[in-house]
């Protein structure tokens, strides 16, 4: 049987990914990515260019994504389902190319709320598995903004924006620094918990970090609440420092 490679390709640029990683995309014959239905797909942007002339893709296309909320059940009955199916499809690849990789693409770290890791529960025991660690998206954001996240002591929390306002807010005033992740339409609840934890002037919102059409924007004078699902919210730390 083959090895199913997760590569982790970093924040975006194509530059900030390992050695490894870069090896594994630049050298496999069988490459495997997520995409949203009819889209280019994220991960597979990052590496225009560096895949092999005779790489044979193969798009796996999420049959949901924000068009339902995630406390909706038919949100995981969507996505069992087709993590079942494409877990299965590239145990039989390996079976069929038994002398071939098989590689993953994973933007950021995999094993940092990637996808891959549902397709990695599902196959662990069943086959041999790699996965190459990368920068996360938030590190790639973070560094972006040209200040330090965390000094001293500084206790920083990470926070799916998808959390009830309630909890944002309690955890947000218990925090020195804060990243939200998985902003997109749930900007205007980010906001109103980040103003009832006190922290709302010092946030910051990083678009498309390291990518070629990067924005960067104090949250409070953007105006616009629409965002890119690659969006970071930043709250720097301001602890002990000599």
């Amino acid at each position: 049987m083959g090895k199913l490679i997760c590569a982790g390709l970093g924040p975006g640029d194509p530059d900030l990914m390992s050695v490894k990683a870069h090896r594994a995309v630049t050298t496999a014959k069988h490459i495997a990515f997520f995409r949203k239905k009819n889209r280019h797909g994220m991960a597979r942007r990052i590496v225009d260019g560096l895949l092999r002339e005779d790489a044979v893709e193969y798009a796996m296309e999420y049959p949901v994504t924000t068009e339902i909320p995630l406390s909706d059940p038919g949100y995981n009955a969507s996505l069992a389902p087709f993590y079942d199916d494409w877990a299965e499809r590239l145990l039989a690849l390996s079976k069929e190319q038994p002398n071939e990789d098989i590689v993953v693409l994973c933007e950021g770290d995999p094993f940092f709320y990637g996808s891959f890791m549902h397709l990695y529960t599902r196959l662990r025991d069943r086959m041999e598995i790699d996965v190459i660690p990368a920068i996360t998206g938030m590190s790639g954001c973070w560094n972006q903004t040209g200040e330090p996240i965390t000094w001293g002591d500084d206790v920083m929390t990470v926070l799916m924006g998808t959390l009830t306002e309630d909890d944002l807010t309690q955890r947000m005033e218990c925090s020195d620094a804060i990243v939200v992740m998985k902003t997109g339409q749930n900007i205007p609840k980010i906001r109103r918990a980040l103003q009832r934890a006190g922290k709302y002037e010092d946030a910051w919102i990083v678009k498309r970090g390291t990518m070629p059409d990067q924005e960067i924007h104090k949250l409070c004078e953007l105006d616009c609440d629409e965002n890119p699902y690659f969006a970071i919210i930043l709250v720097h730390g301001q602890g002990r420092r000599p």
